[in-house]
């Protein structure tokens, strides 16, 4: 047949009379169909199609490979050792000291579970232990995280299942918790190198930080179990987890004893190796039609920060925001969500959530890390400050104690309170001033556990020779080198190479302008003798910019 637009038309109009009367006898099937059903001759075909239909489901929906050993070997790997016990007090120590033995049983008894979608009923059983977030009145409840602690064996279990899902669910890039080559430094360096930019621009910047109340408590367990399904979970991984929280029961322990047990029947078990990832599928499935790409919509887990150019904009996205989680019965906290605005002009006002004002910062704590609203970082270098004596103190009897040798302080030093101290650091540039402040203050640490004042007048060289321990502000310039090199060797799409690469219509204000993240780069690399070109290789640009010590 000949392609003219007179063929063309008479094809279609052939072709959609096809499908109309395919309609009509599928429908007239389907009504004959159902009606002899109805009718007393029909019991016998109603329960060869409900037969059938059962049939299909499994062979479409419940074929699932079996566990094998290397996906047990790598769950046993992954689980740490020396941490608490459940109810039956068997730690994973012992599954490790086992070896190959331990693999081959947990291998067949996971494989047991998985086929009978039934869990051993001991594993339902857990004990809840109220943990302190060390902020709040120590006497009241809401300041307080139950964290449950559960059988090991069935931690693994989790560990497996949770393998699986991965492999099945892809999670939006907006999400940085849990997510495998993310963490908290991604989502910092994006929010803090985006209120560079706009600051430099000289433009407005509206970031409202969302909180959520009691989120993995509140997380209805059918919106999880129908988020399951909408990405891609096979139905039998559904029923396994759906298993998991079946006749769940605890008991609360505390310092004056436990409670009766009784059942969990809302929410996700804090402290489960499981709960994160099902957490992060309910937040995608439930953000899909409301976020933004990031920076201007970015999750940690329940953590949120909407940005906008203005403060319609983000109060309009807020308003999204509250509607797509509340209507699947997740609240949004009007007492703890927050709004802060970068380069504020004057009048700029403020957000408005339902018609209640939401309460407008200059510096938010966002990941750990504490955010400020003109970009610097002083308030951050403060709090490090904190966070490290408070480790220090955590250690005190160990880092005082005159019968232990230096060496070993150093290295207690090193492994406990040093990290708190450089925590996020990489994602800002200090001034000297700043570096100064952290320094001080780790002299002043090192002197309290080696029995020194100032009066004796030991030189600080000496102070940390005898500690092995190196300046703090080298070890800061060398994770801000590392992180950098990290950000540099990773793709284009990456969200710190395209904040970095960014562009912003503006000028900078005239007089002296405000240090910049790469300020304090090119001054680092300069010292140390490195280009940009050098942190394509990996292993030379660790050898660059390492700083030992002593």
């Amino acid at each position: 047949m000949d392609r003219t637009e007179e063929n063309r038309q008479e094809y279609k109009e052939l072709q959609r009379r096809v499908k109309r009367e395919v309609s009509k006898t599928k429908q007239k099937a389907y009504d004959e169909l159902y009606t002899r059903l109805d009718t007393r001759e029909g019991d016998k075909d109603l329960y060869r199609l409900a037969r059938q239909r059962d049939r299909d489901g499994k062979d479409v929906q419940q074929k699932v490979d079996k566990i094998r050993k290397d996906e047990v070997r790598k769950a046993l790997k992954r689980m740490k050792s020396g941490k608490a016990v459940g109810p039956d007090d068997i730690p994973v120590e012992v599954w490790k000291c086992l070896g190959e033995a331990a693999i081959e049983f947990l291998t067949s008894l996971f494989n047991r579970v998985l086929e009978s979608e039934r869990m051993p009923e001991e594993w339902r059983r857990s004990v809840l232990v109220p943990i302190f977030k060390n902020k709040g009145d120590v006497q009241s409840c809401s300041n307080y995280r139950g964290i449950k602690l559960t059988r090991h064996t069935m931690k693994l279990w989790e560990r497996v299942v949770e393998a699986r899902l991965r492999k099945v669910v892809e999670i939006c890039e907006q999400q940085y918790g849990f997510m495998p080559r993310k963490s908290t430094t991604d989502a910092i360096f994006a929010l803090r190198i985006l209120m560079e930019k706009y600051r430099d621009g000289q433009k407005e910047l509206h970031c409202v930080f969302v909180d959520l109340e009691k989120a993995y408590d509140r997380v209805p367990r059918e919106e999880l179990w129908y988020c399951m399904r909408k990405s891609g979970v096979e139905e039998k991984y559904v029923r396994v987890v759906q298993d998991m929280y079946e006749r769940s029961r605890t008991v609360v322990r505390c310092a004056v004893g436990q409670t009766e047990e009784f059942n969990v029947e809302v929410g996700l078990h804090q402290g489960s190796a499981l709960s994160p990832f099902p957490f992060a599928i309910v937040m995608d499935q439930l953000s899909e039609e409301v976020r933004q790409e990031s920076p201007w919509t970015m999750m940690f887990a329940d953590d949120i920060v909407i940005c906008s150019e203005s403060r319609e904009q983000v109060e309009e996205n807020l308003e999204r925001w509250r509607f797509a989680l509340e209507r699947r019965r997740m609240k949004v906290s009007r007492s703890k969500t927050e709004y802060m605005c970068v380069n504020e002009r004057e009048g700029s006002g403020t957000v408005r959530l339902q018609g209640e004002e939401v309460k407008k910062v200059q510096e938010f704590k966002y990941l750990g890390s504490t955010i400020q609203s003109n970009g610097e970082c002083g308030k951050e270098v403060k709090k490090r400050v904190q966070a490290g004596w408070n480790g220090w103190r955590k250690v005190s009897g160990v880092l005082c104690d005159q019968k232990i040798s230096a060496r070993i302080k150093g290295k207690v030093y090193r492994t406990v309170v040093r990290p708190a101290m450089l925590y996020g650091l990489e994602t800002v540039s200090l001034r000297k001033r700043q570096e100064s402040e952290l320094e001080v203050a780790e002299l002043k640490m090192l002197r309290f556990s080696l029995g020194v004042t100032r009066l004796d007048r030991i030189r600080n060289e000496y102070i940390r020779g005898t500690a092995h321990v190196g300046r703090l502000g080298d070890k800061v310039r060398e994770a801000r080198l590392r992180w950098f090199g990290h950000v540099q060797r990773r793709e284009s799409e990456y969200i710190g190479r395209r904040m970095l690469d960014m562009g912003l219509p503006g000028r900078r204000q005239r007089g002296r302008p405000k240090r910049r993240y790469m300020d304090g780069i090119n001054e680092d690399m300069k010292l140390v003798g490195a280009s940009v070109e050098d942190a394509e290789d990996r292993d030379r640009w660790r050898e660059m910019i390492r700083c030992g010590d002593p």
